[in-house]
């Protein structure tokens, strides 16, 4: 898939097929993950892949945004290591870039995928934490749900050229 429709058709999933995702998939978008940008290239993300139907009704319990674990053929726990990151609050920055990627390179794989937001909610954080056991300097940062889409959504115009600026406000 082009790189712009990739990104012009993206769309959040929430509903997913019961056909079943390939490891293989799964590892080239976390390669693409792992490709991200980050402050001064340290890298400092982690990644759970998991697919047990306990695990995901355990979140859902407690993440109320969750509801497509459900029908997910995959989630991935993206997470930071506070001690790898370039300095405090860097890891939030470099997770996103690599969530970005992971929901791309799914999309481009024909996969549908869903950010499910952890931070900057604690409560969220502590609960992934401890569901997780992860260790202390680990930080879960996102959610991301995956599987072969179940629905379609239309690519809306989000072009808004009133808020493209040019050498001044």
């Amino acid at each position: 898939m082009d790189l712009f429709k990739a990104i012009y058709s993206r769309r959040s999933i929430r509903r997913y097929s019961e056909k079943k995702v390939d490891n293989s998939m799964v590892d080239k978008i976390l390669h693409a993950a792992m490709y991200a940008p980050s402050a001064v290239n340290k890298q400092p993300w982690h990644f759970i892949v998991f697919e047990d139907v306990d695990l995901r009704k355990a979140i859902m319990k407690f993440h109320k945004s969750a509801g497509m674990l459900v029908e997910a053929q995959k989630c991935i726990l993206v997470c930071y290591d506070e001690n790898l990151q370039h300095d405090a609050g860097y890891g939030i920055i470099d997770c996103s870039t690599a969530t970005q990627n992971i929901l791309l390179a799914a999309h481009a794989s024909g996969l549908g995928a869903c950010w499910v937001g952890i931070c900057p909610r604690q409560e969220r954080a502590a609960a992934f934490h401890e569901l997780f056991r992860l260790p202390e300097n680990i930080k879960p940062f996102a959610l991301v749900s995956l599987g072969f889409p179940a629905e379609t959504k239309k690519t809306p115009d989000r072009v808004r050229p009133e808020r493209i600026h040019i050498g001044k406000w």
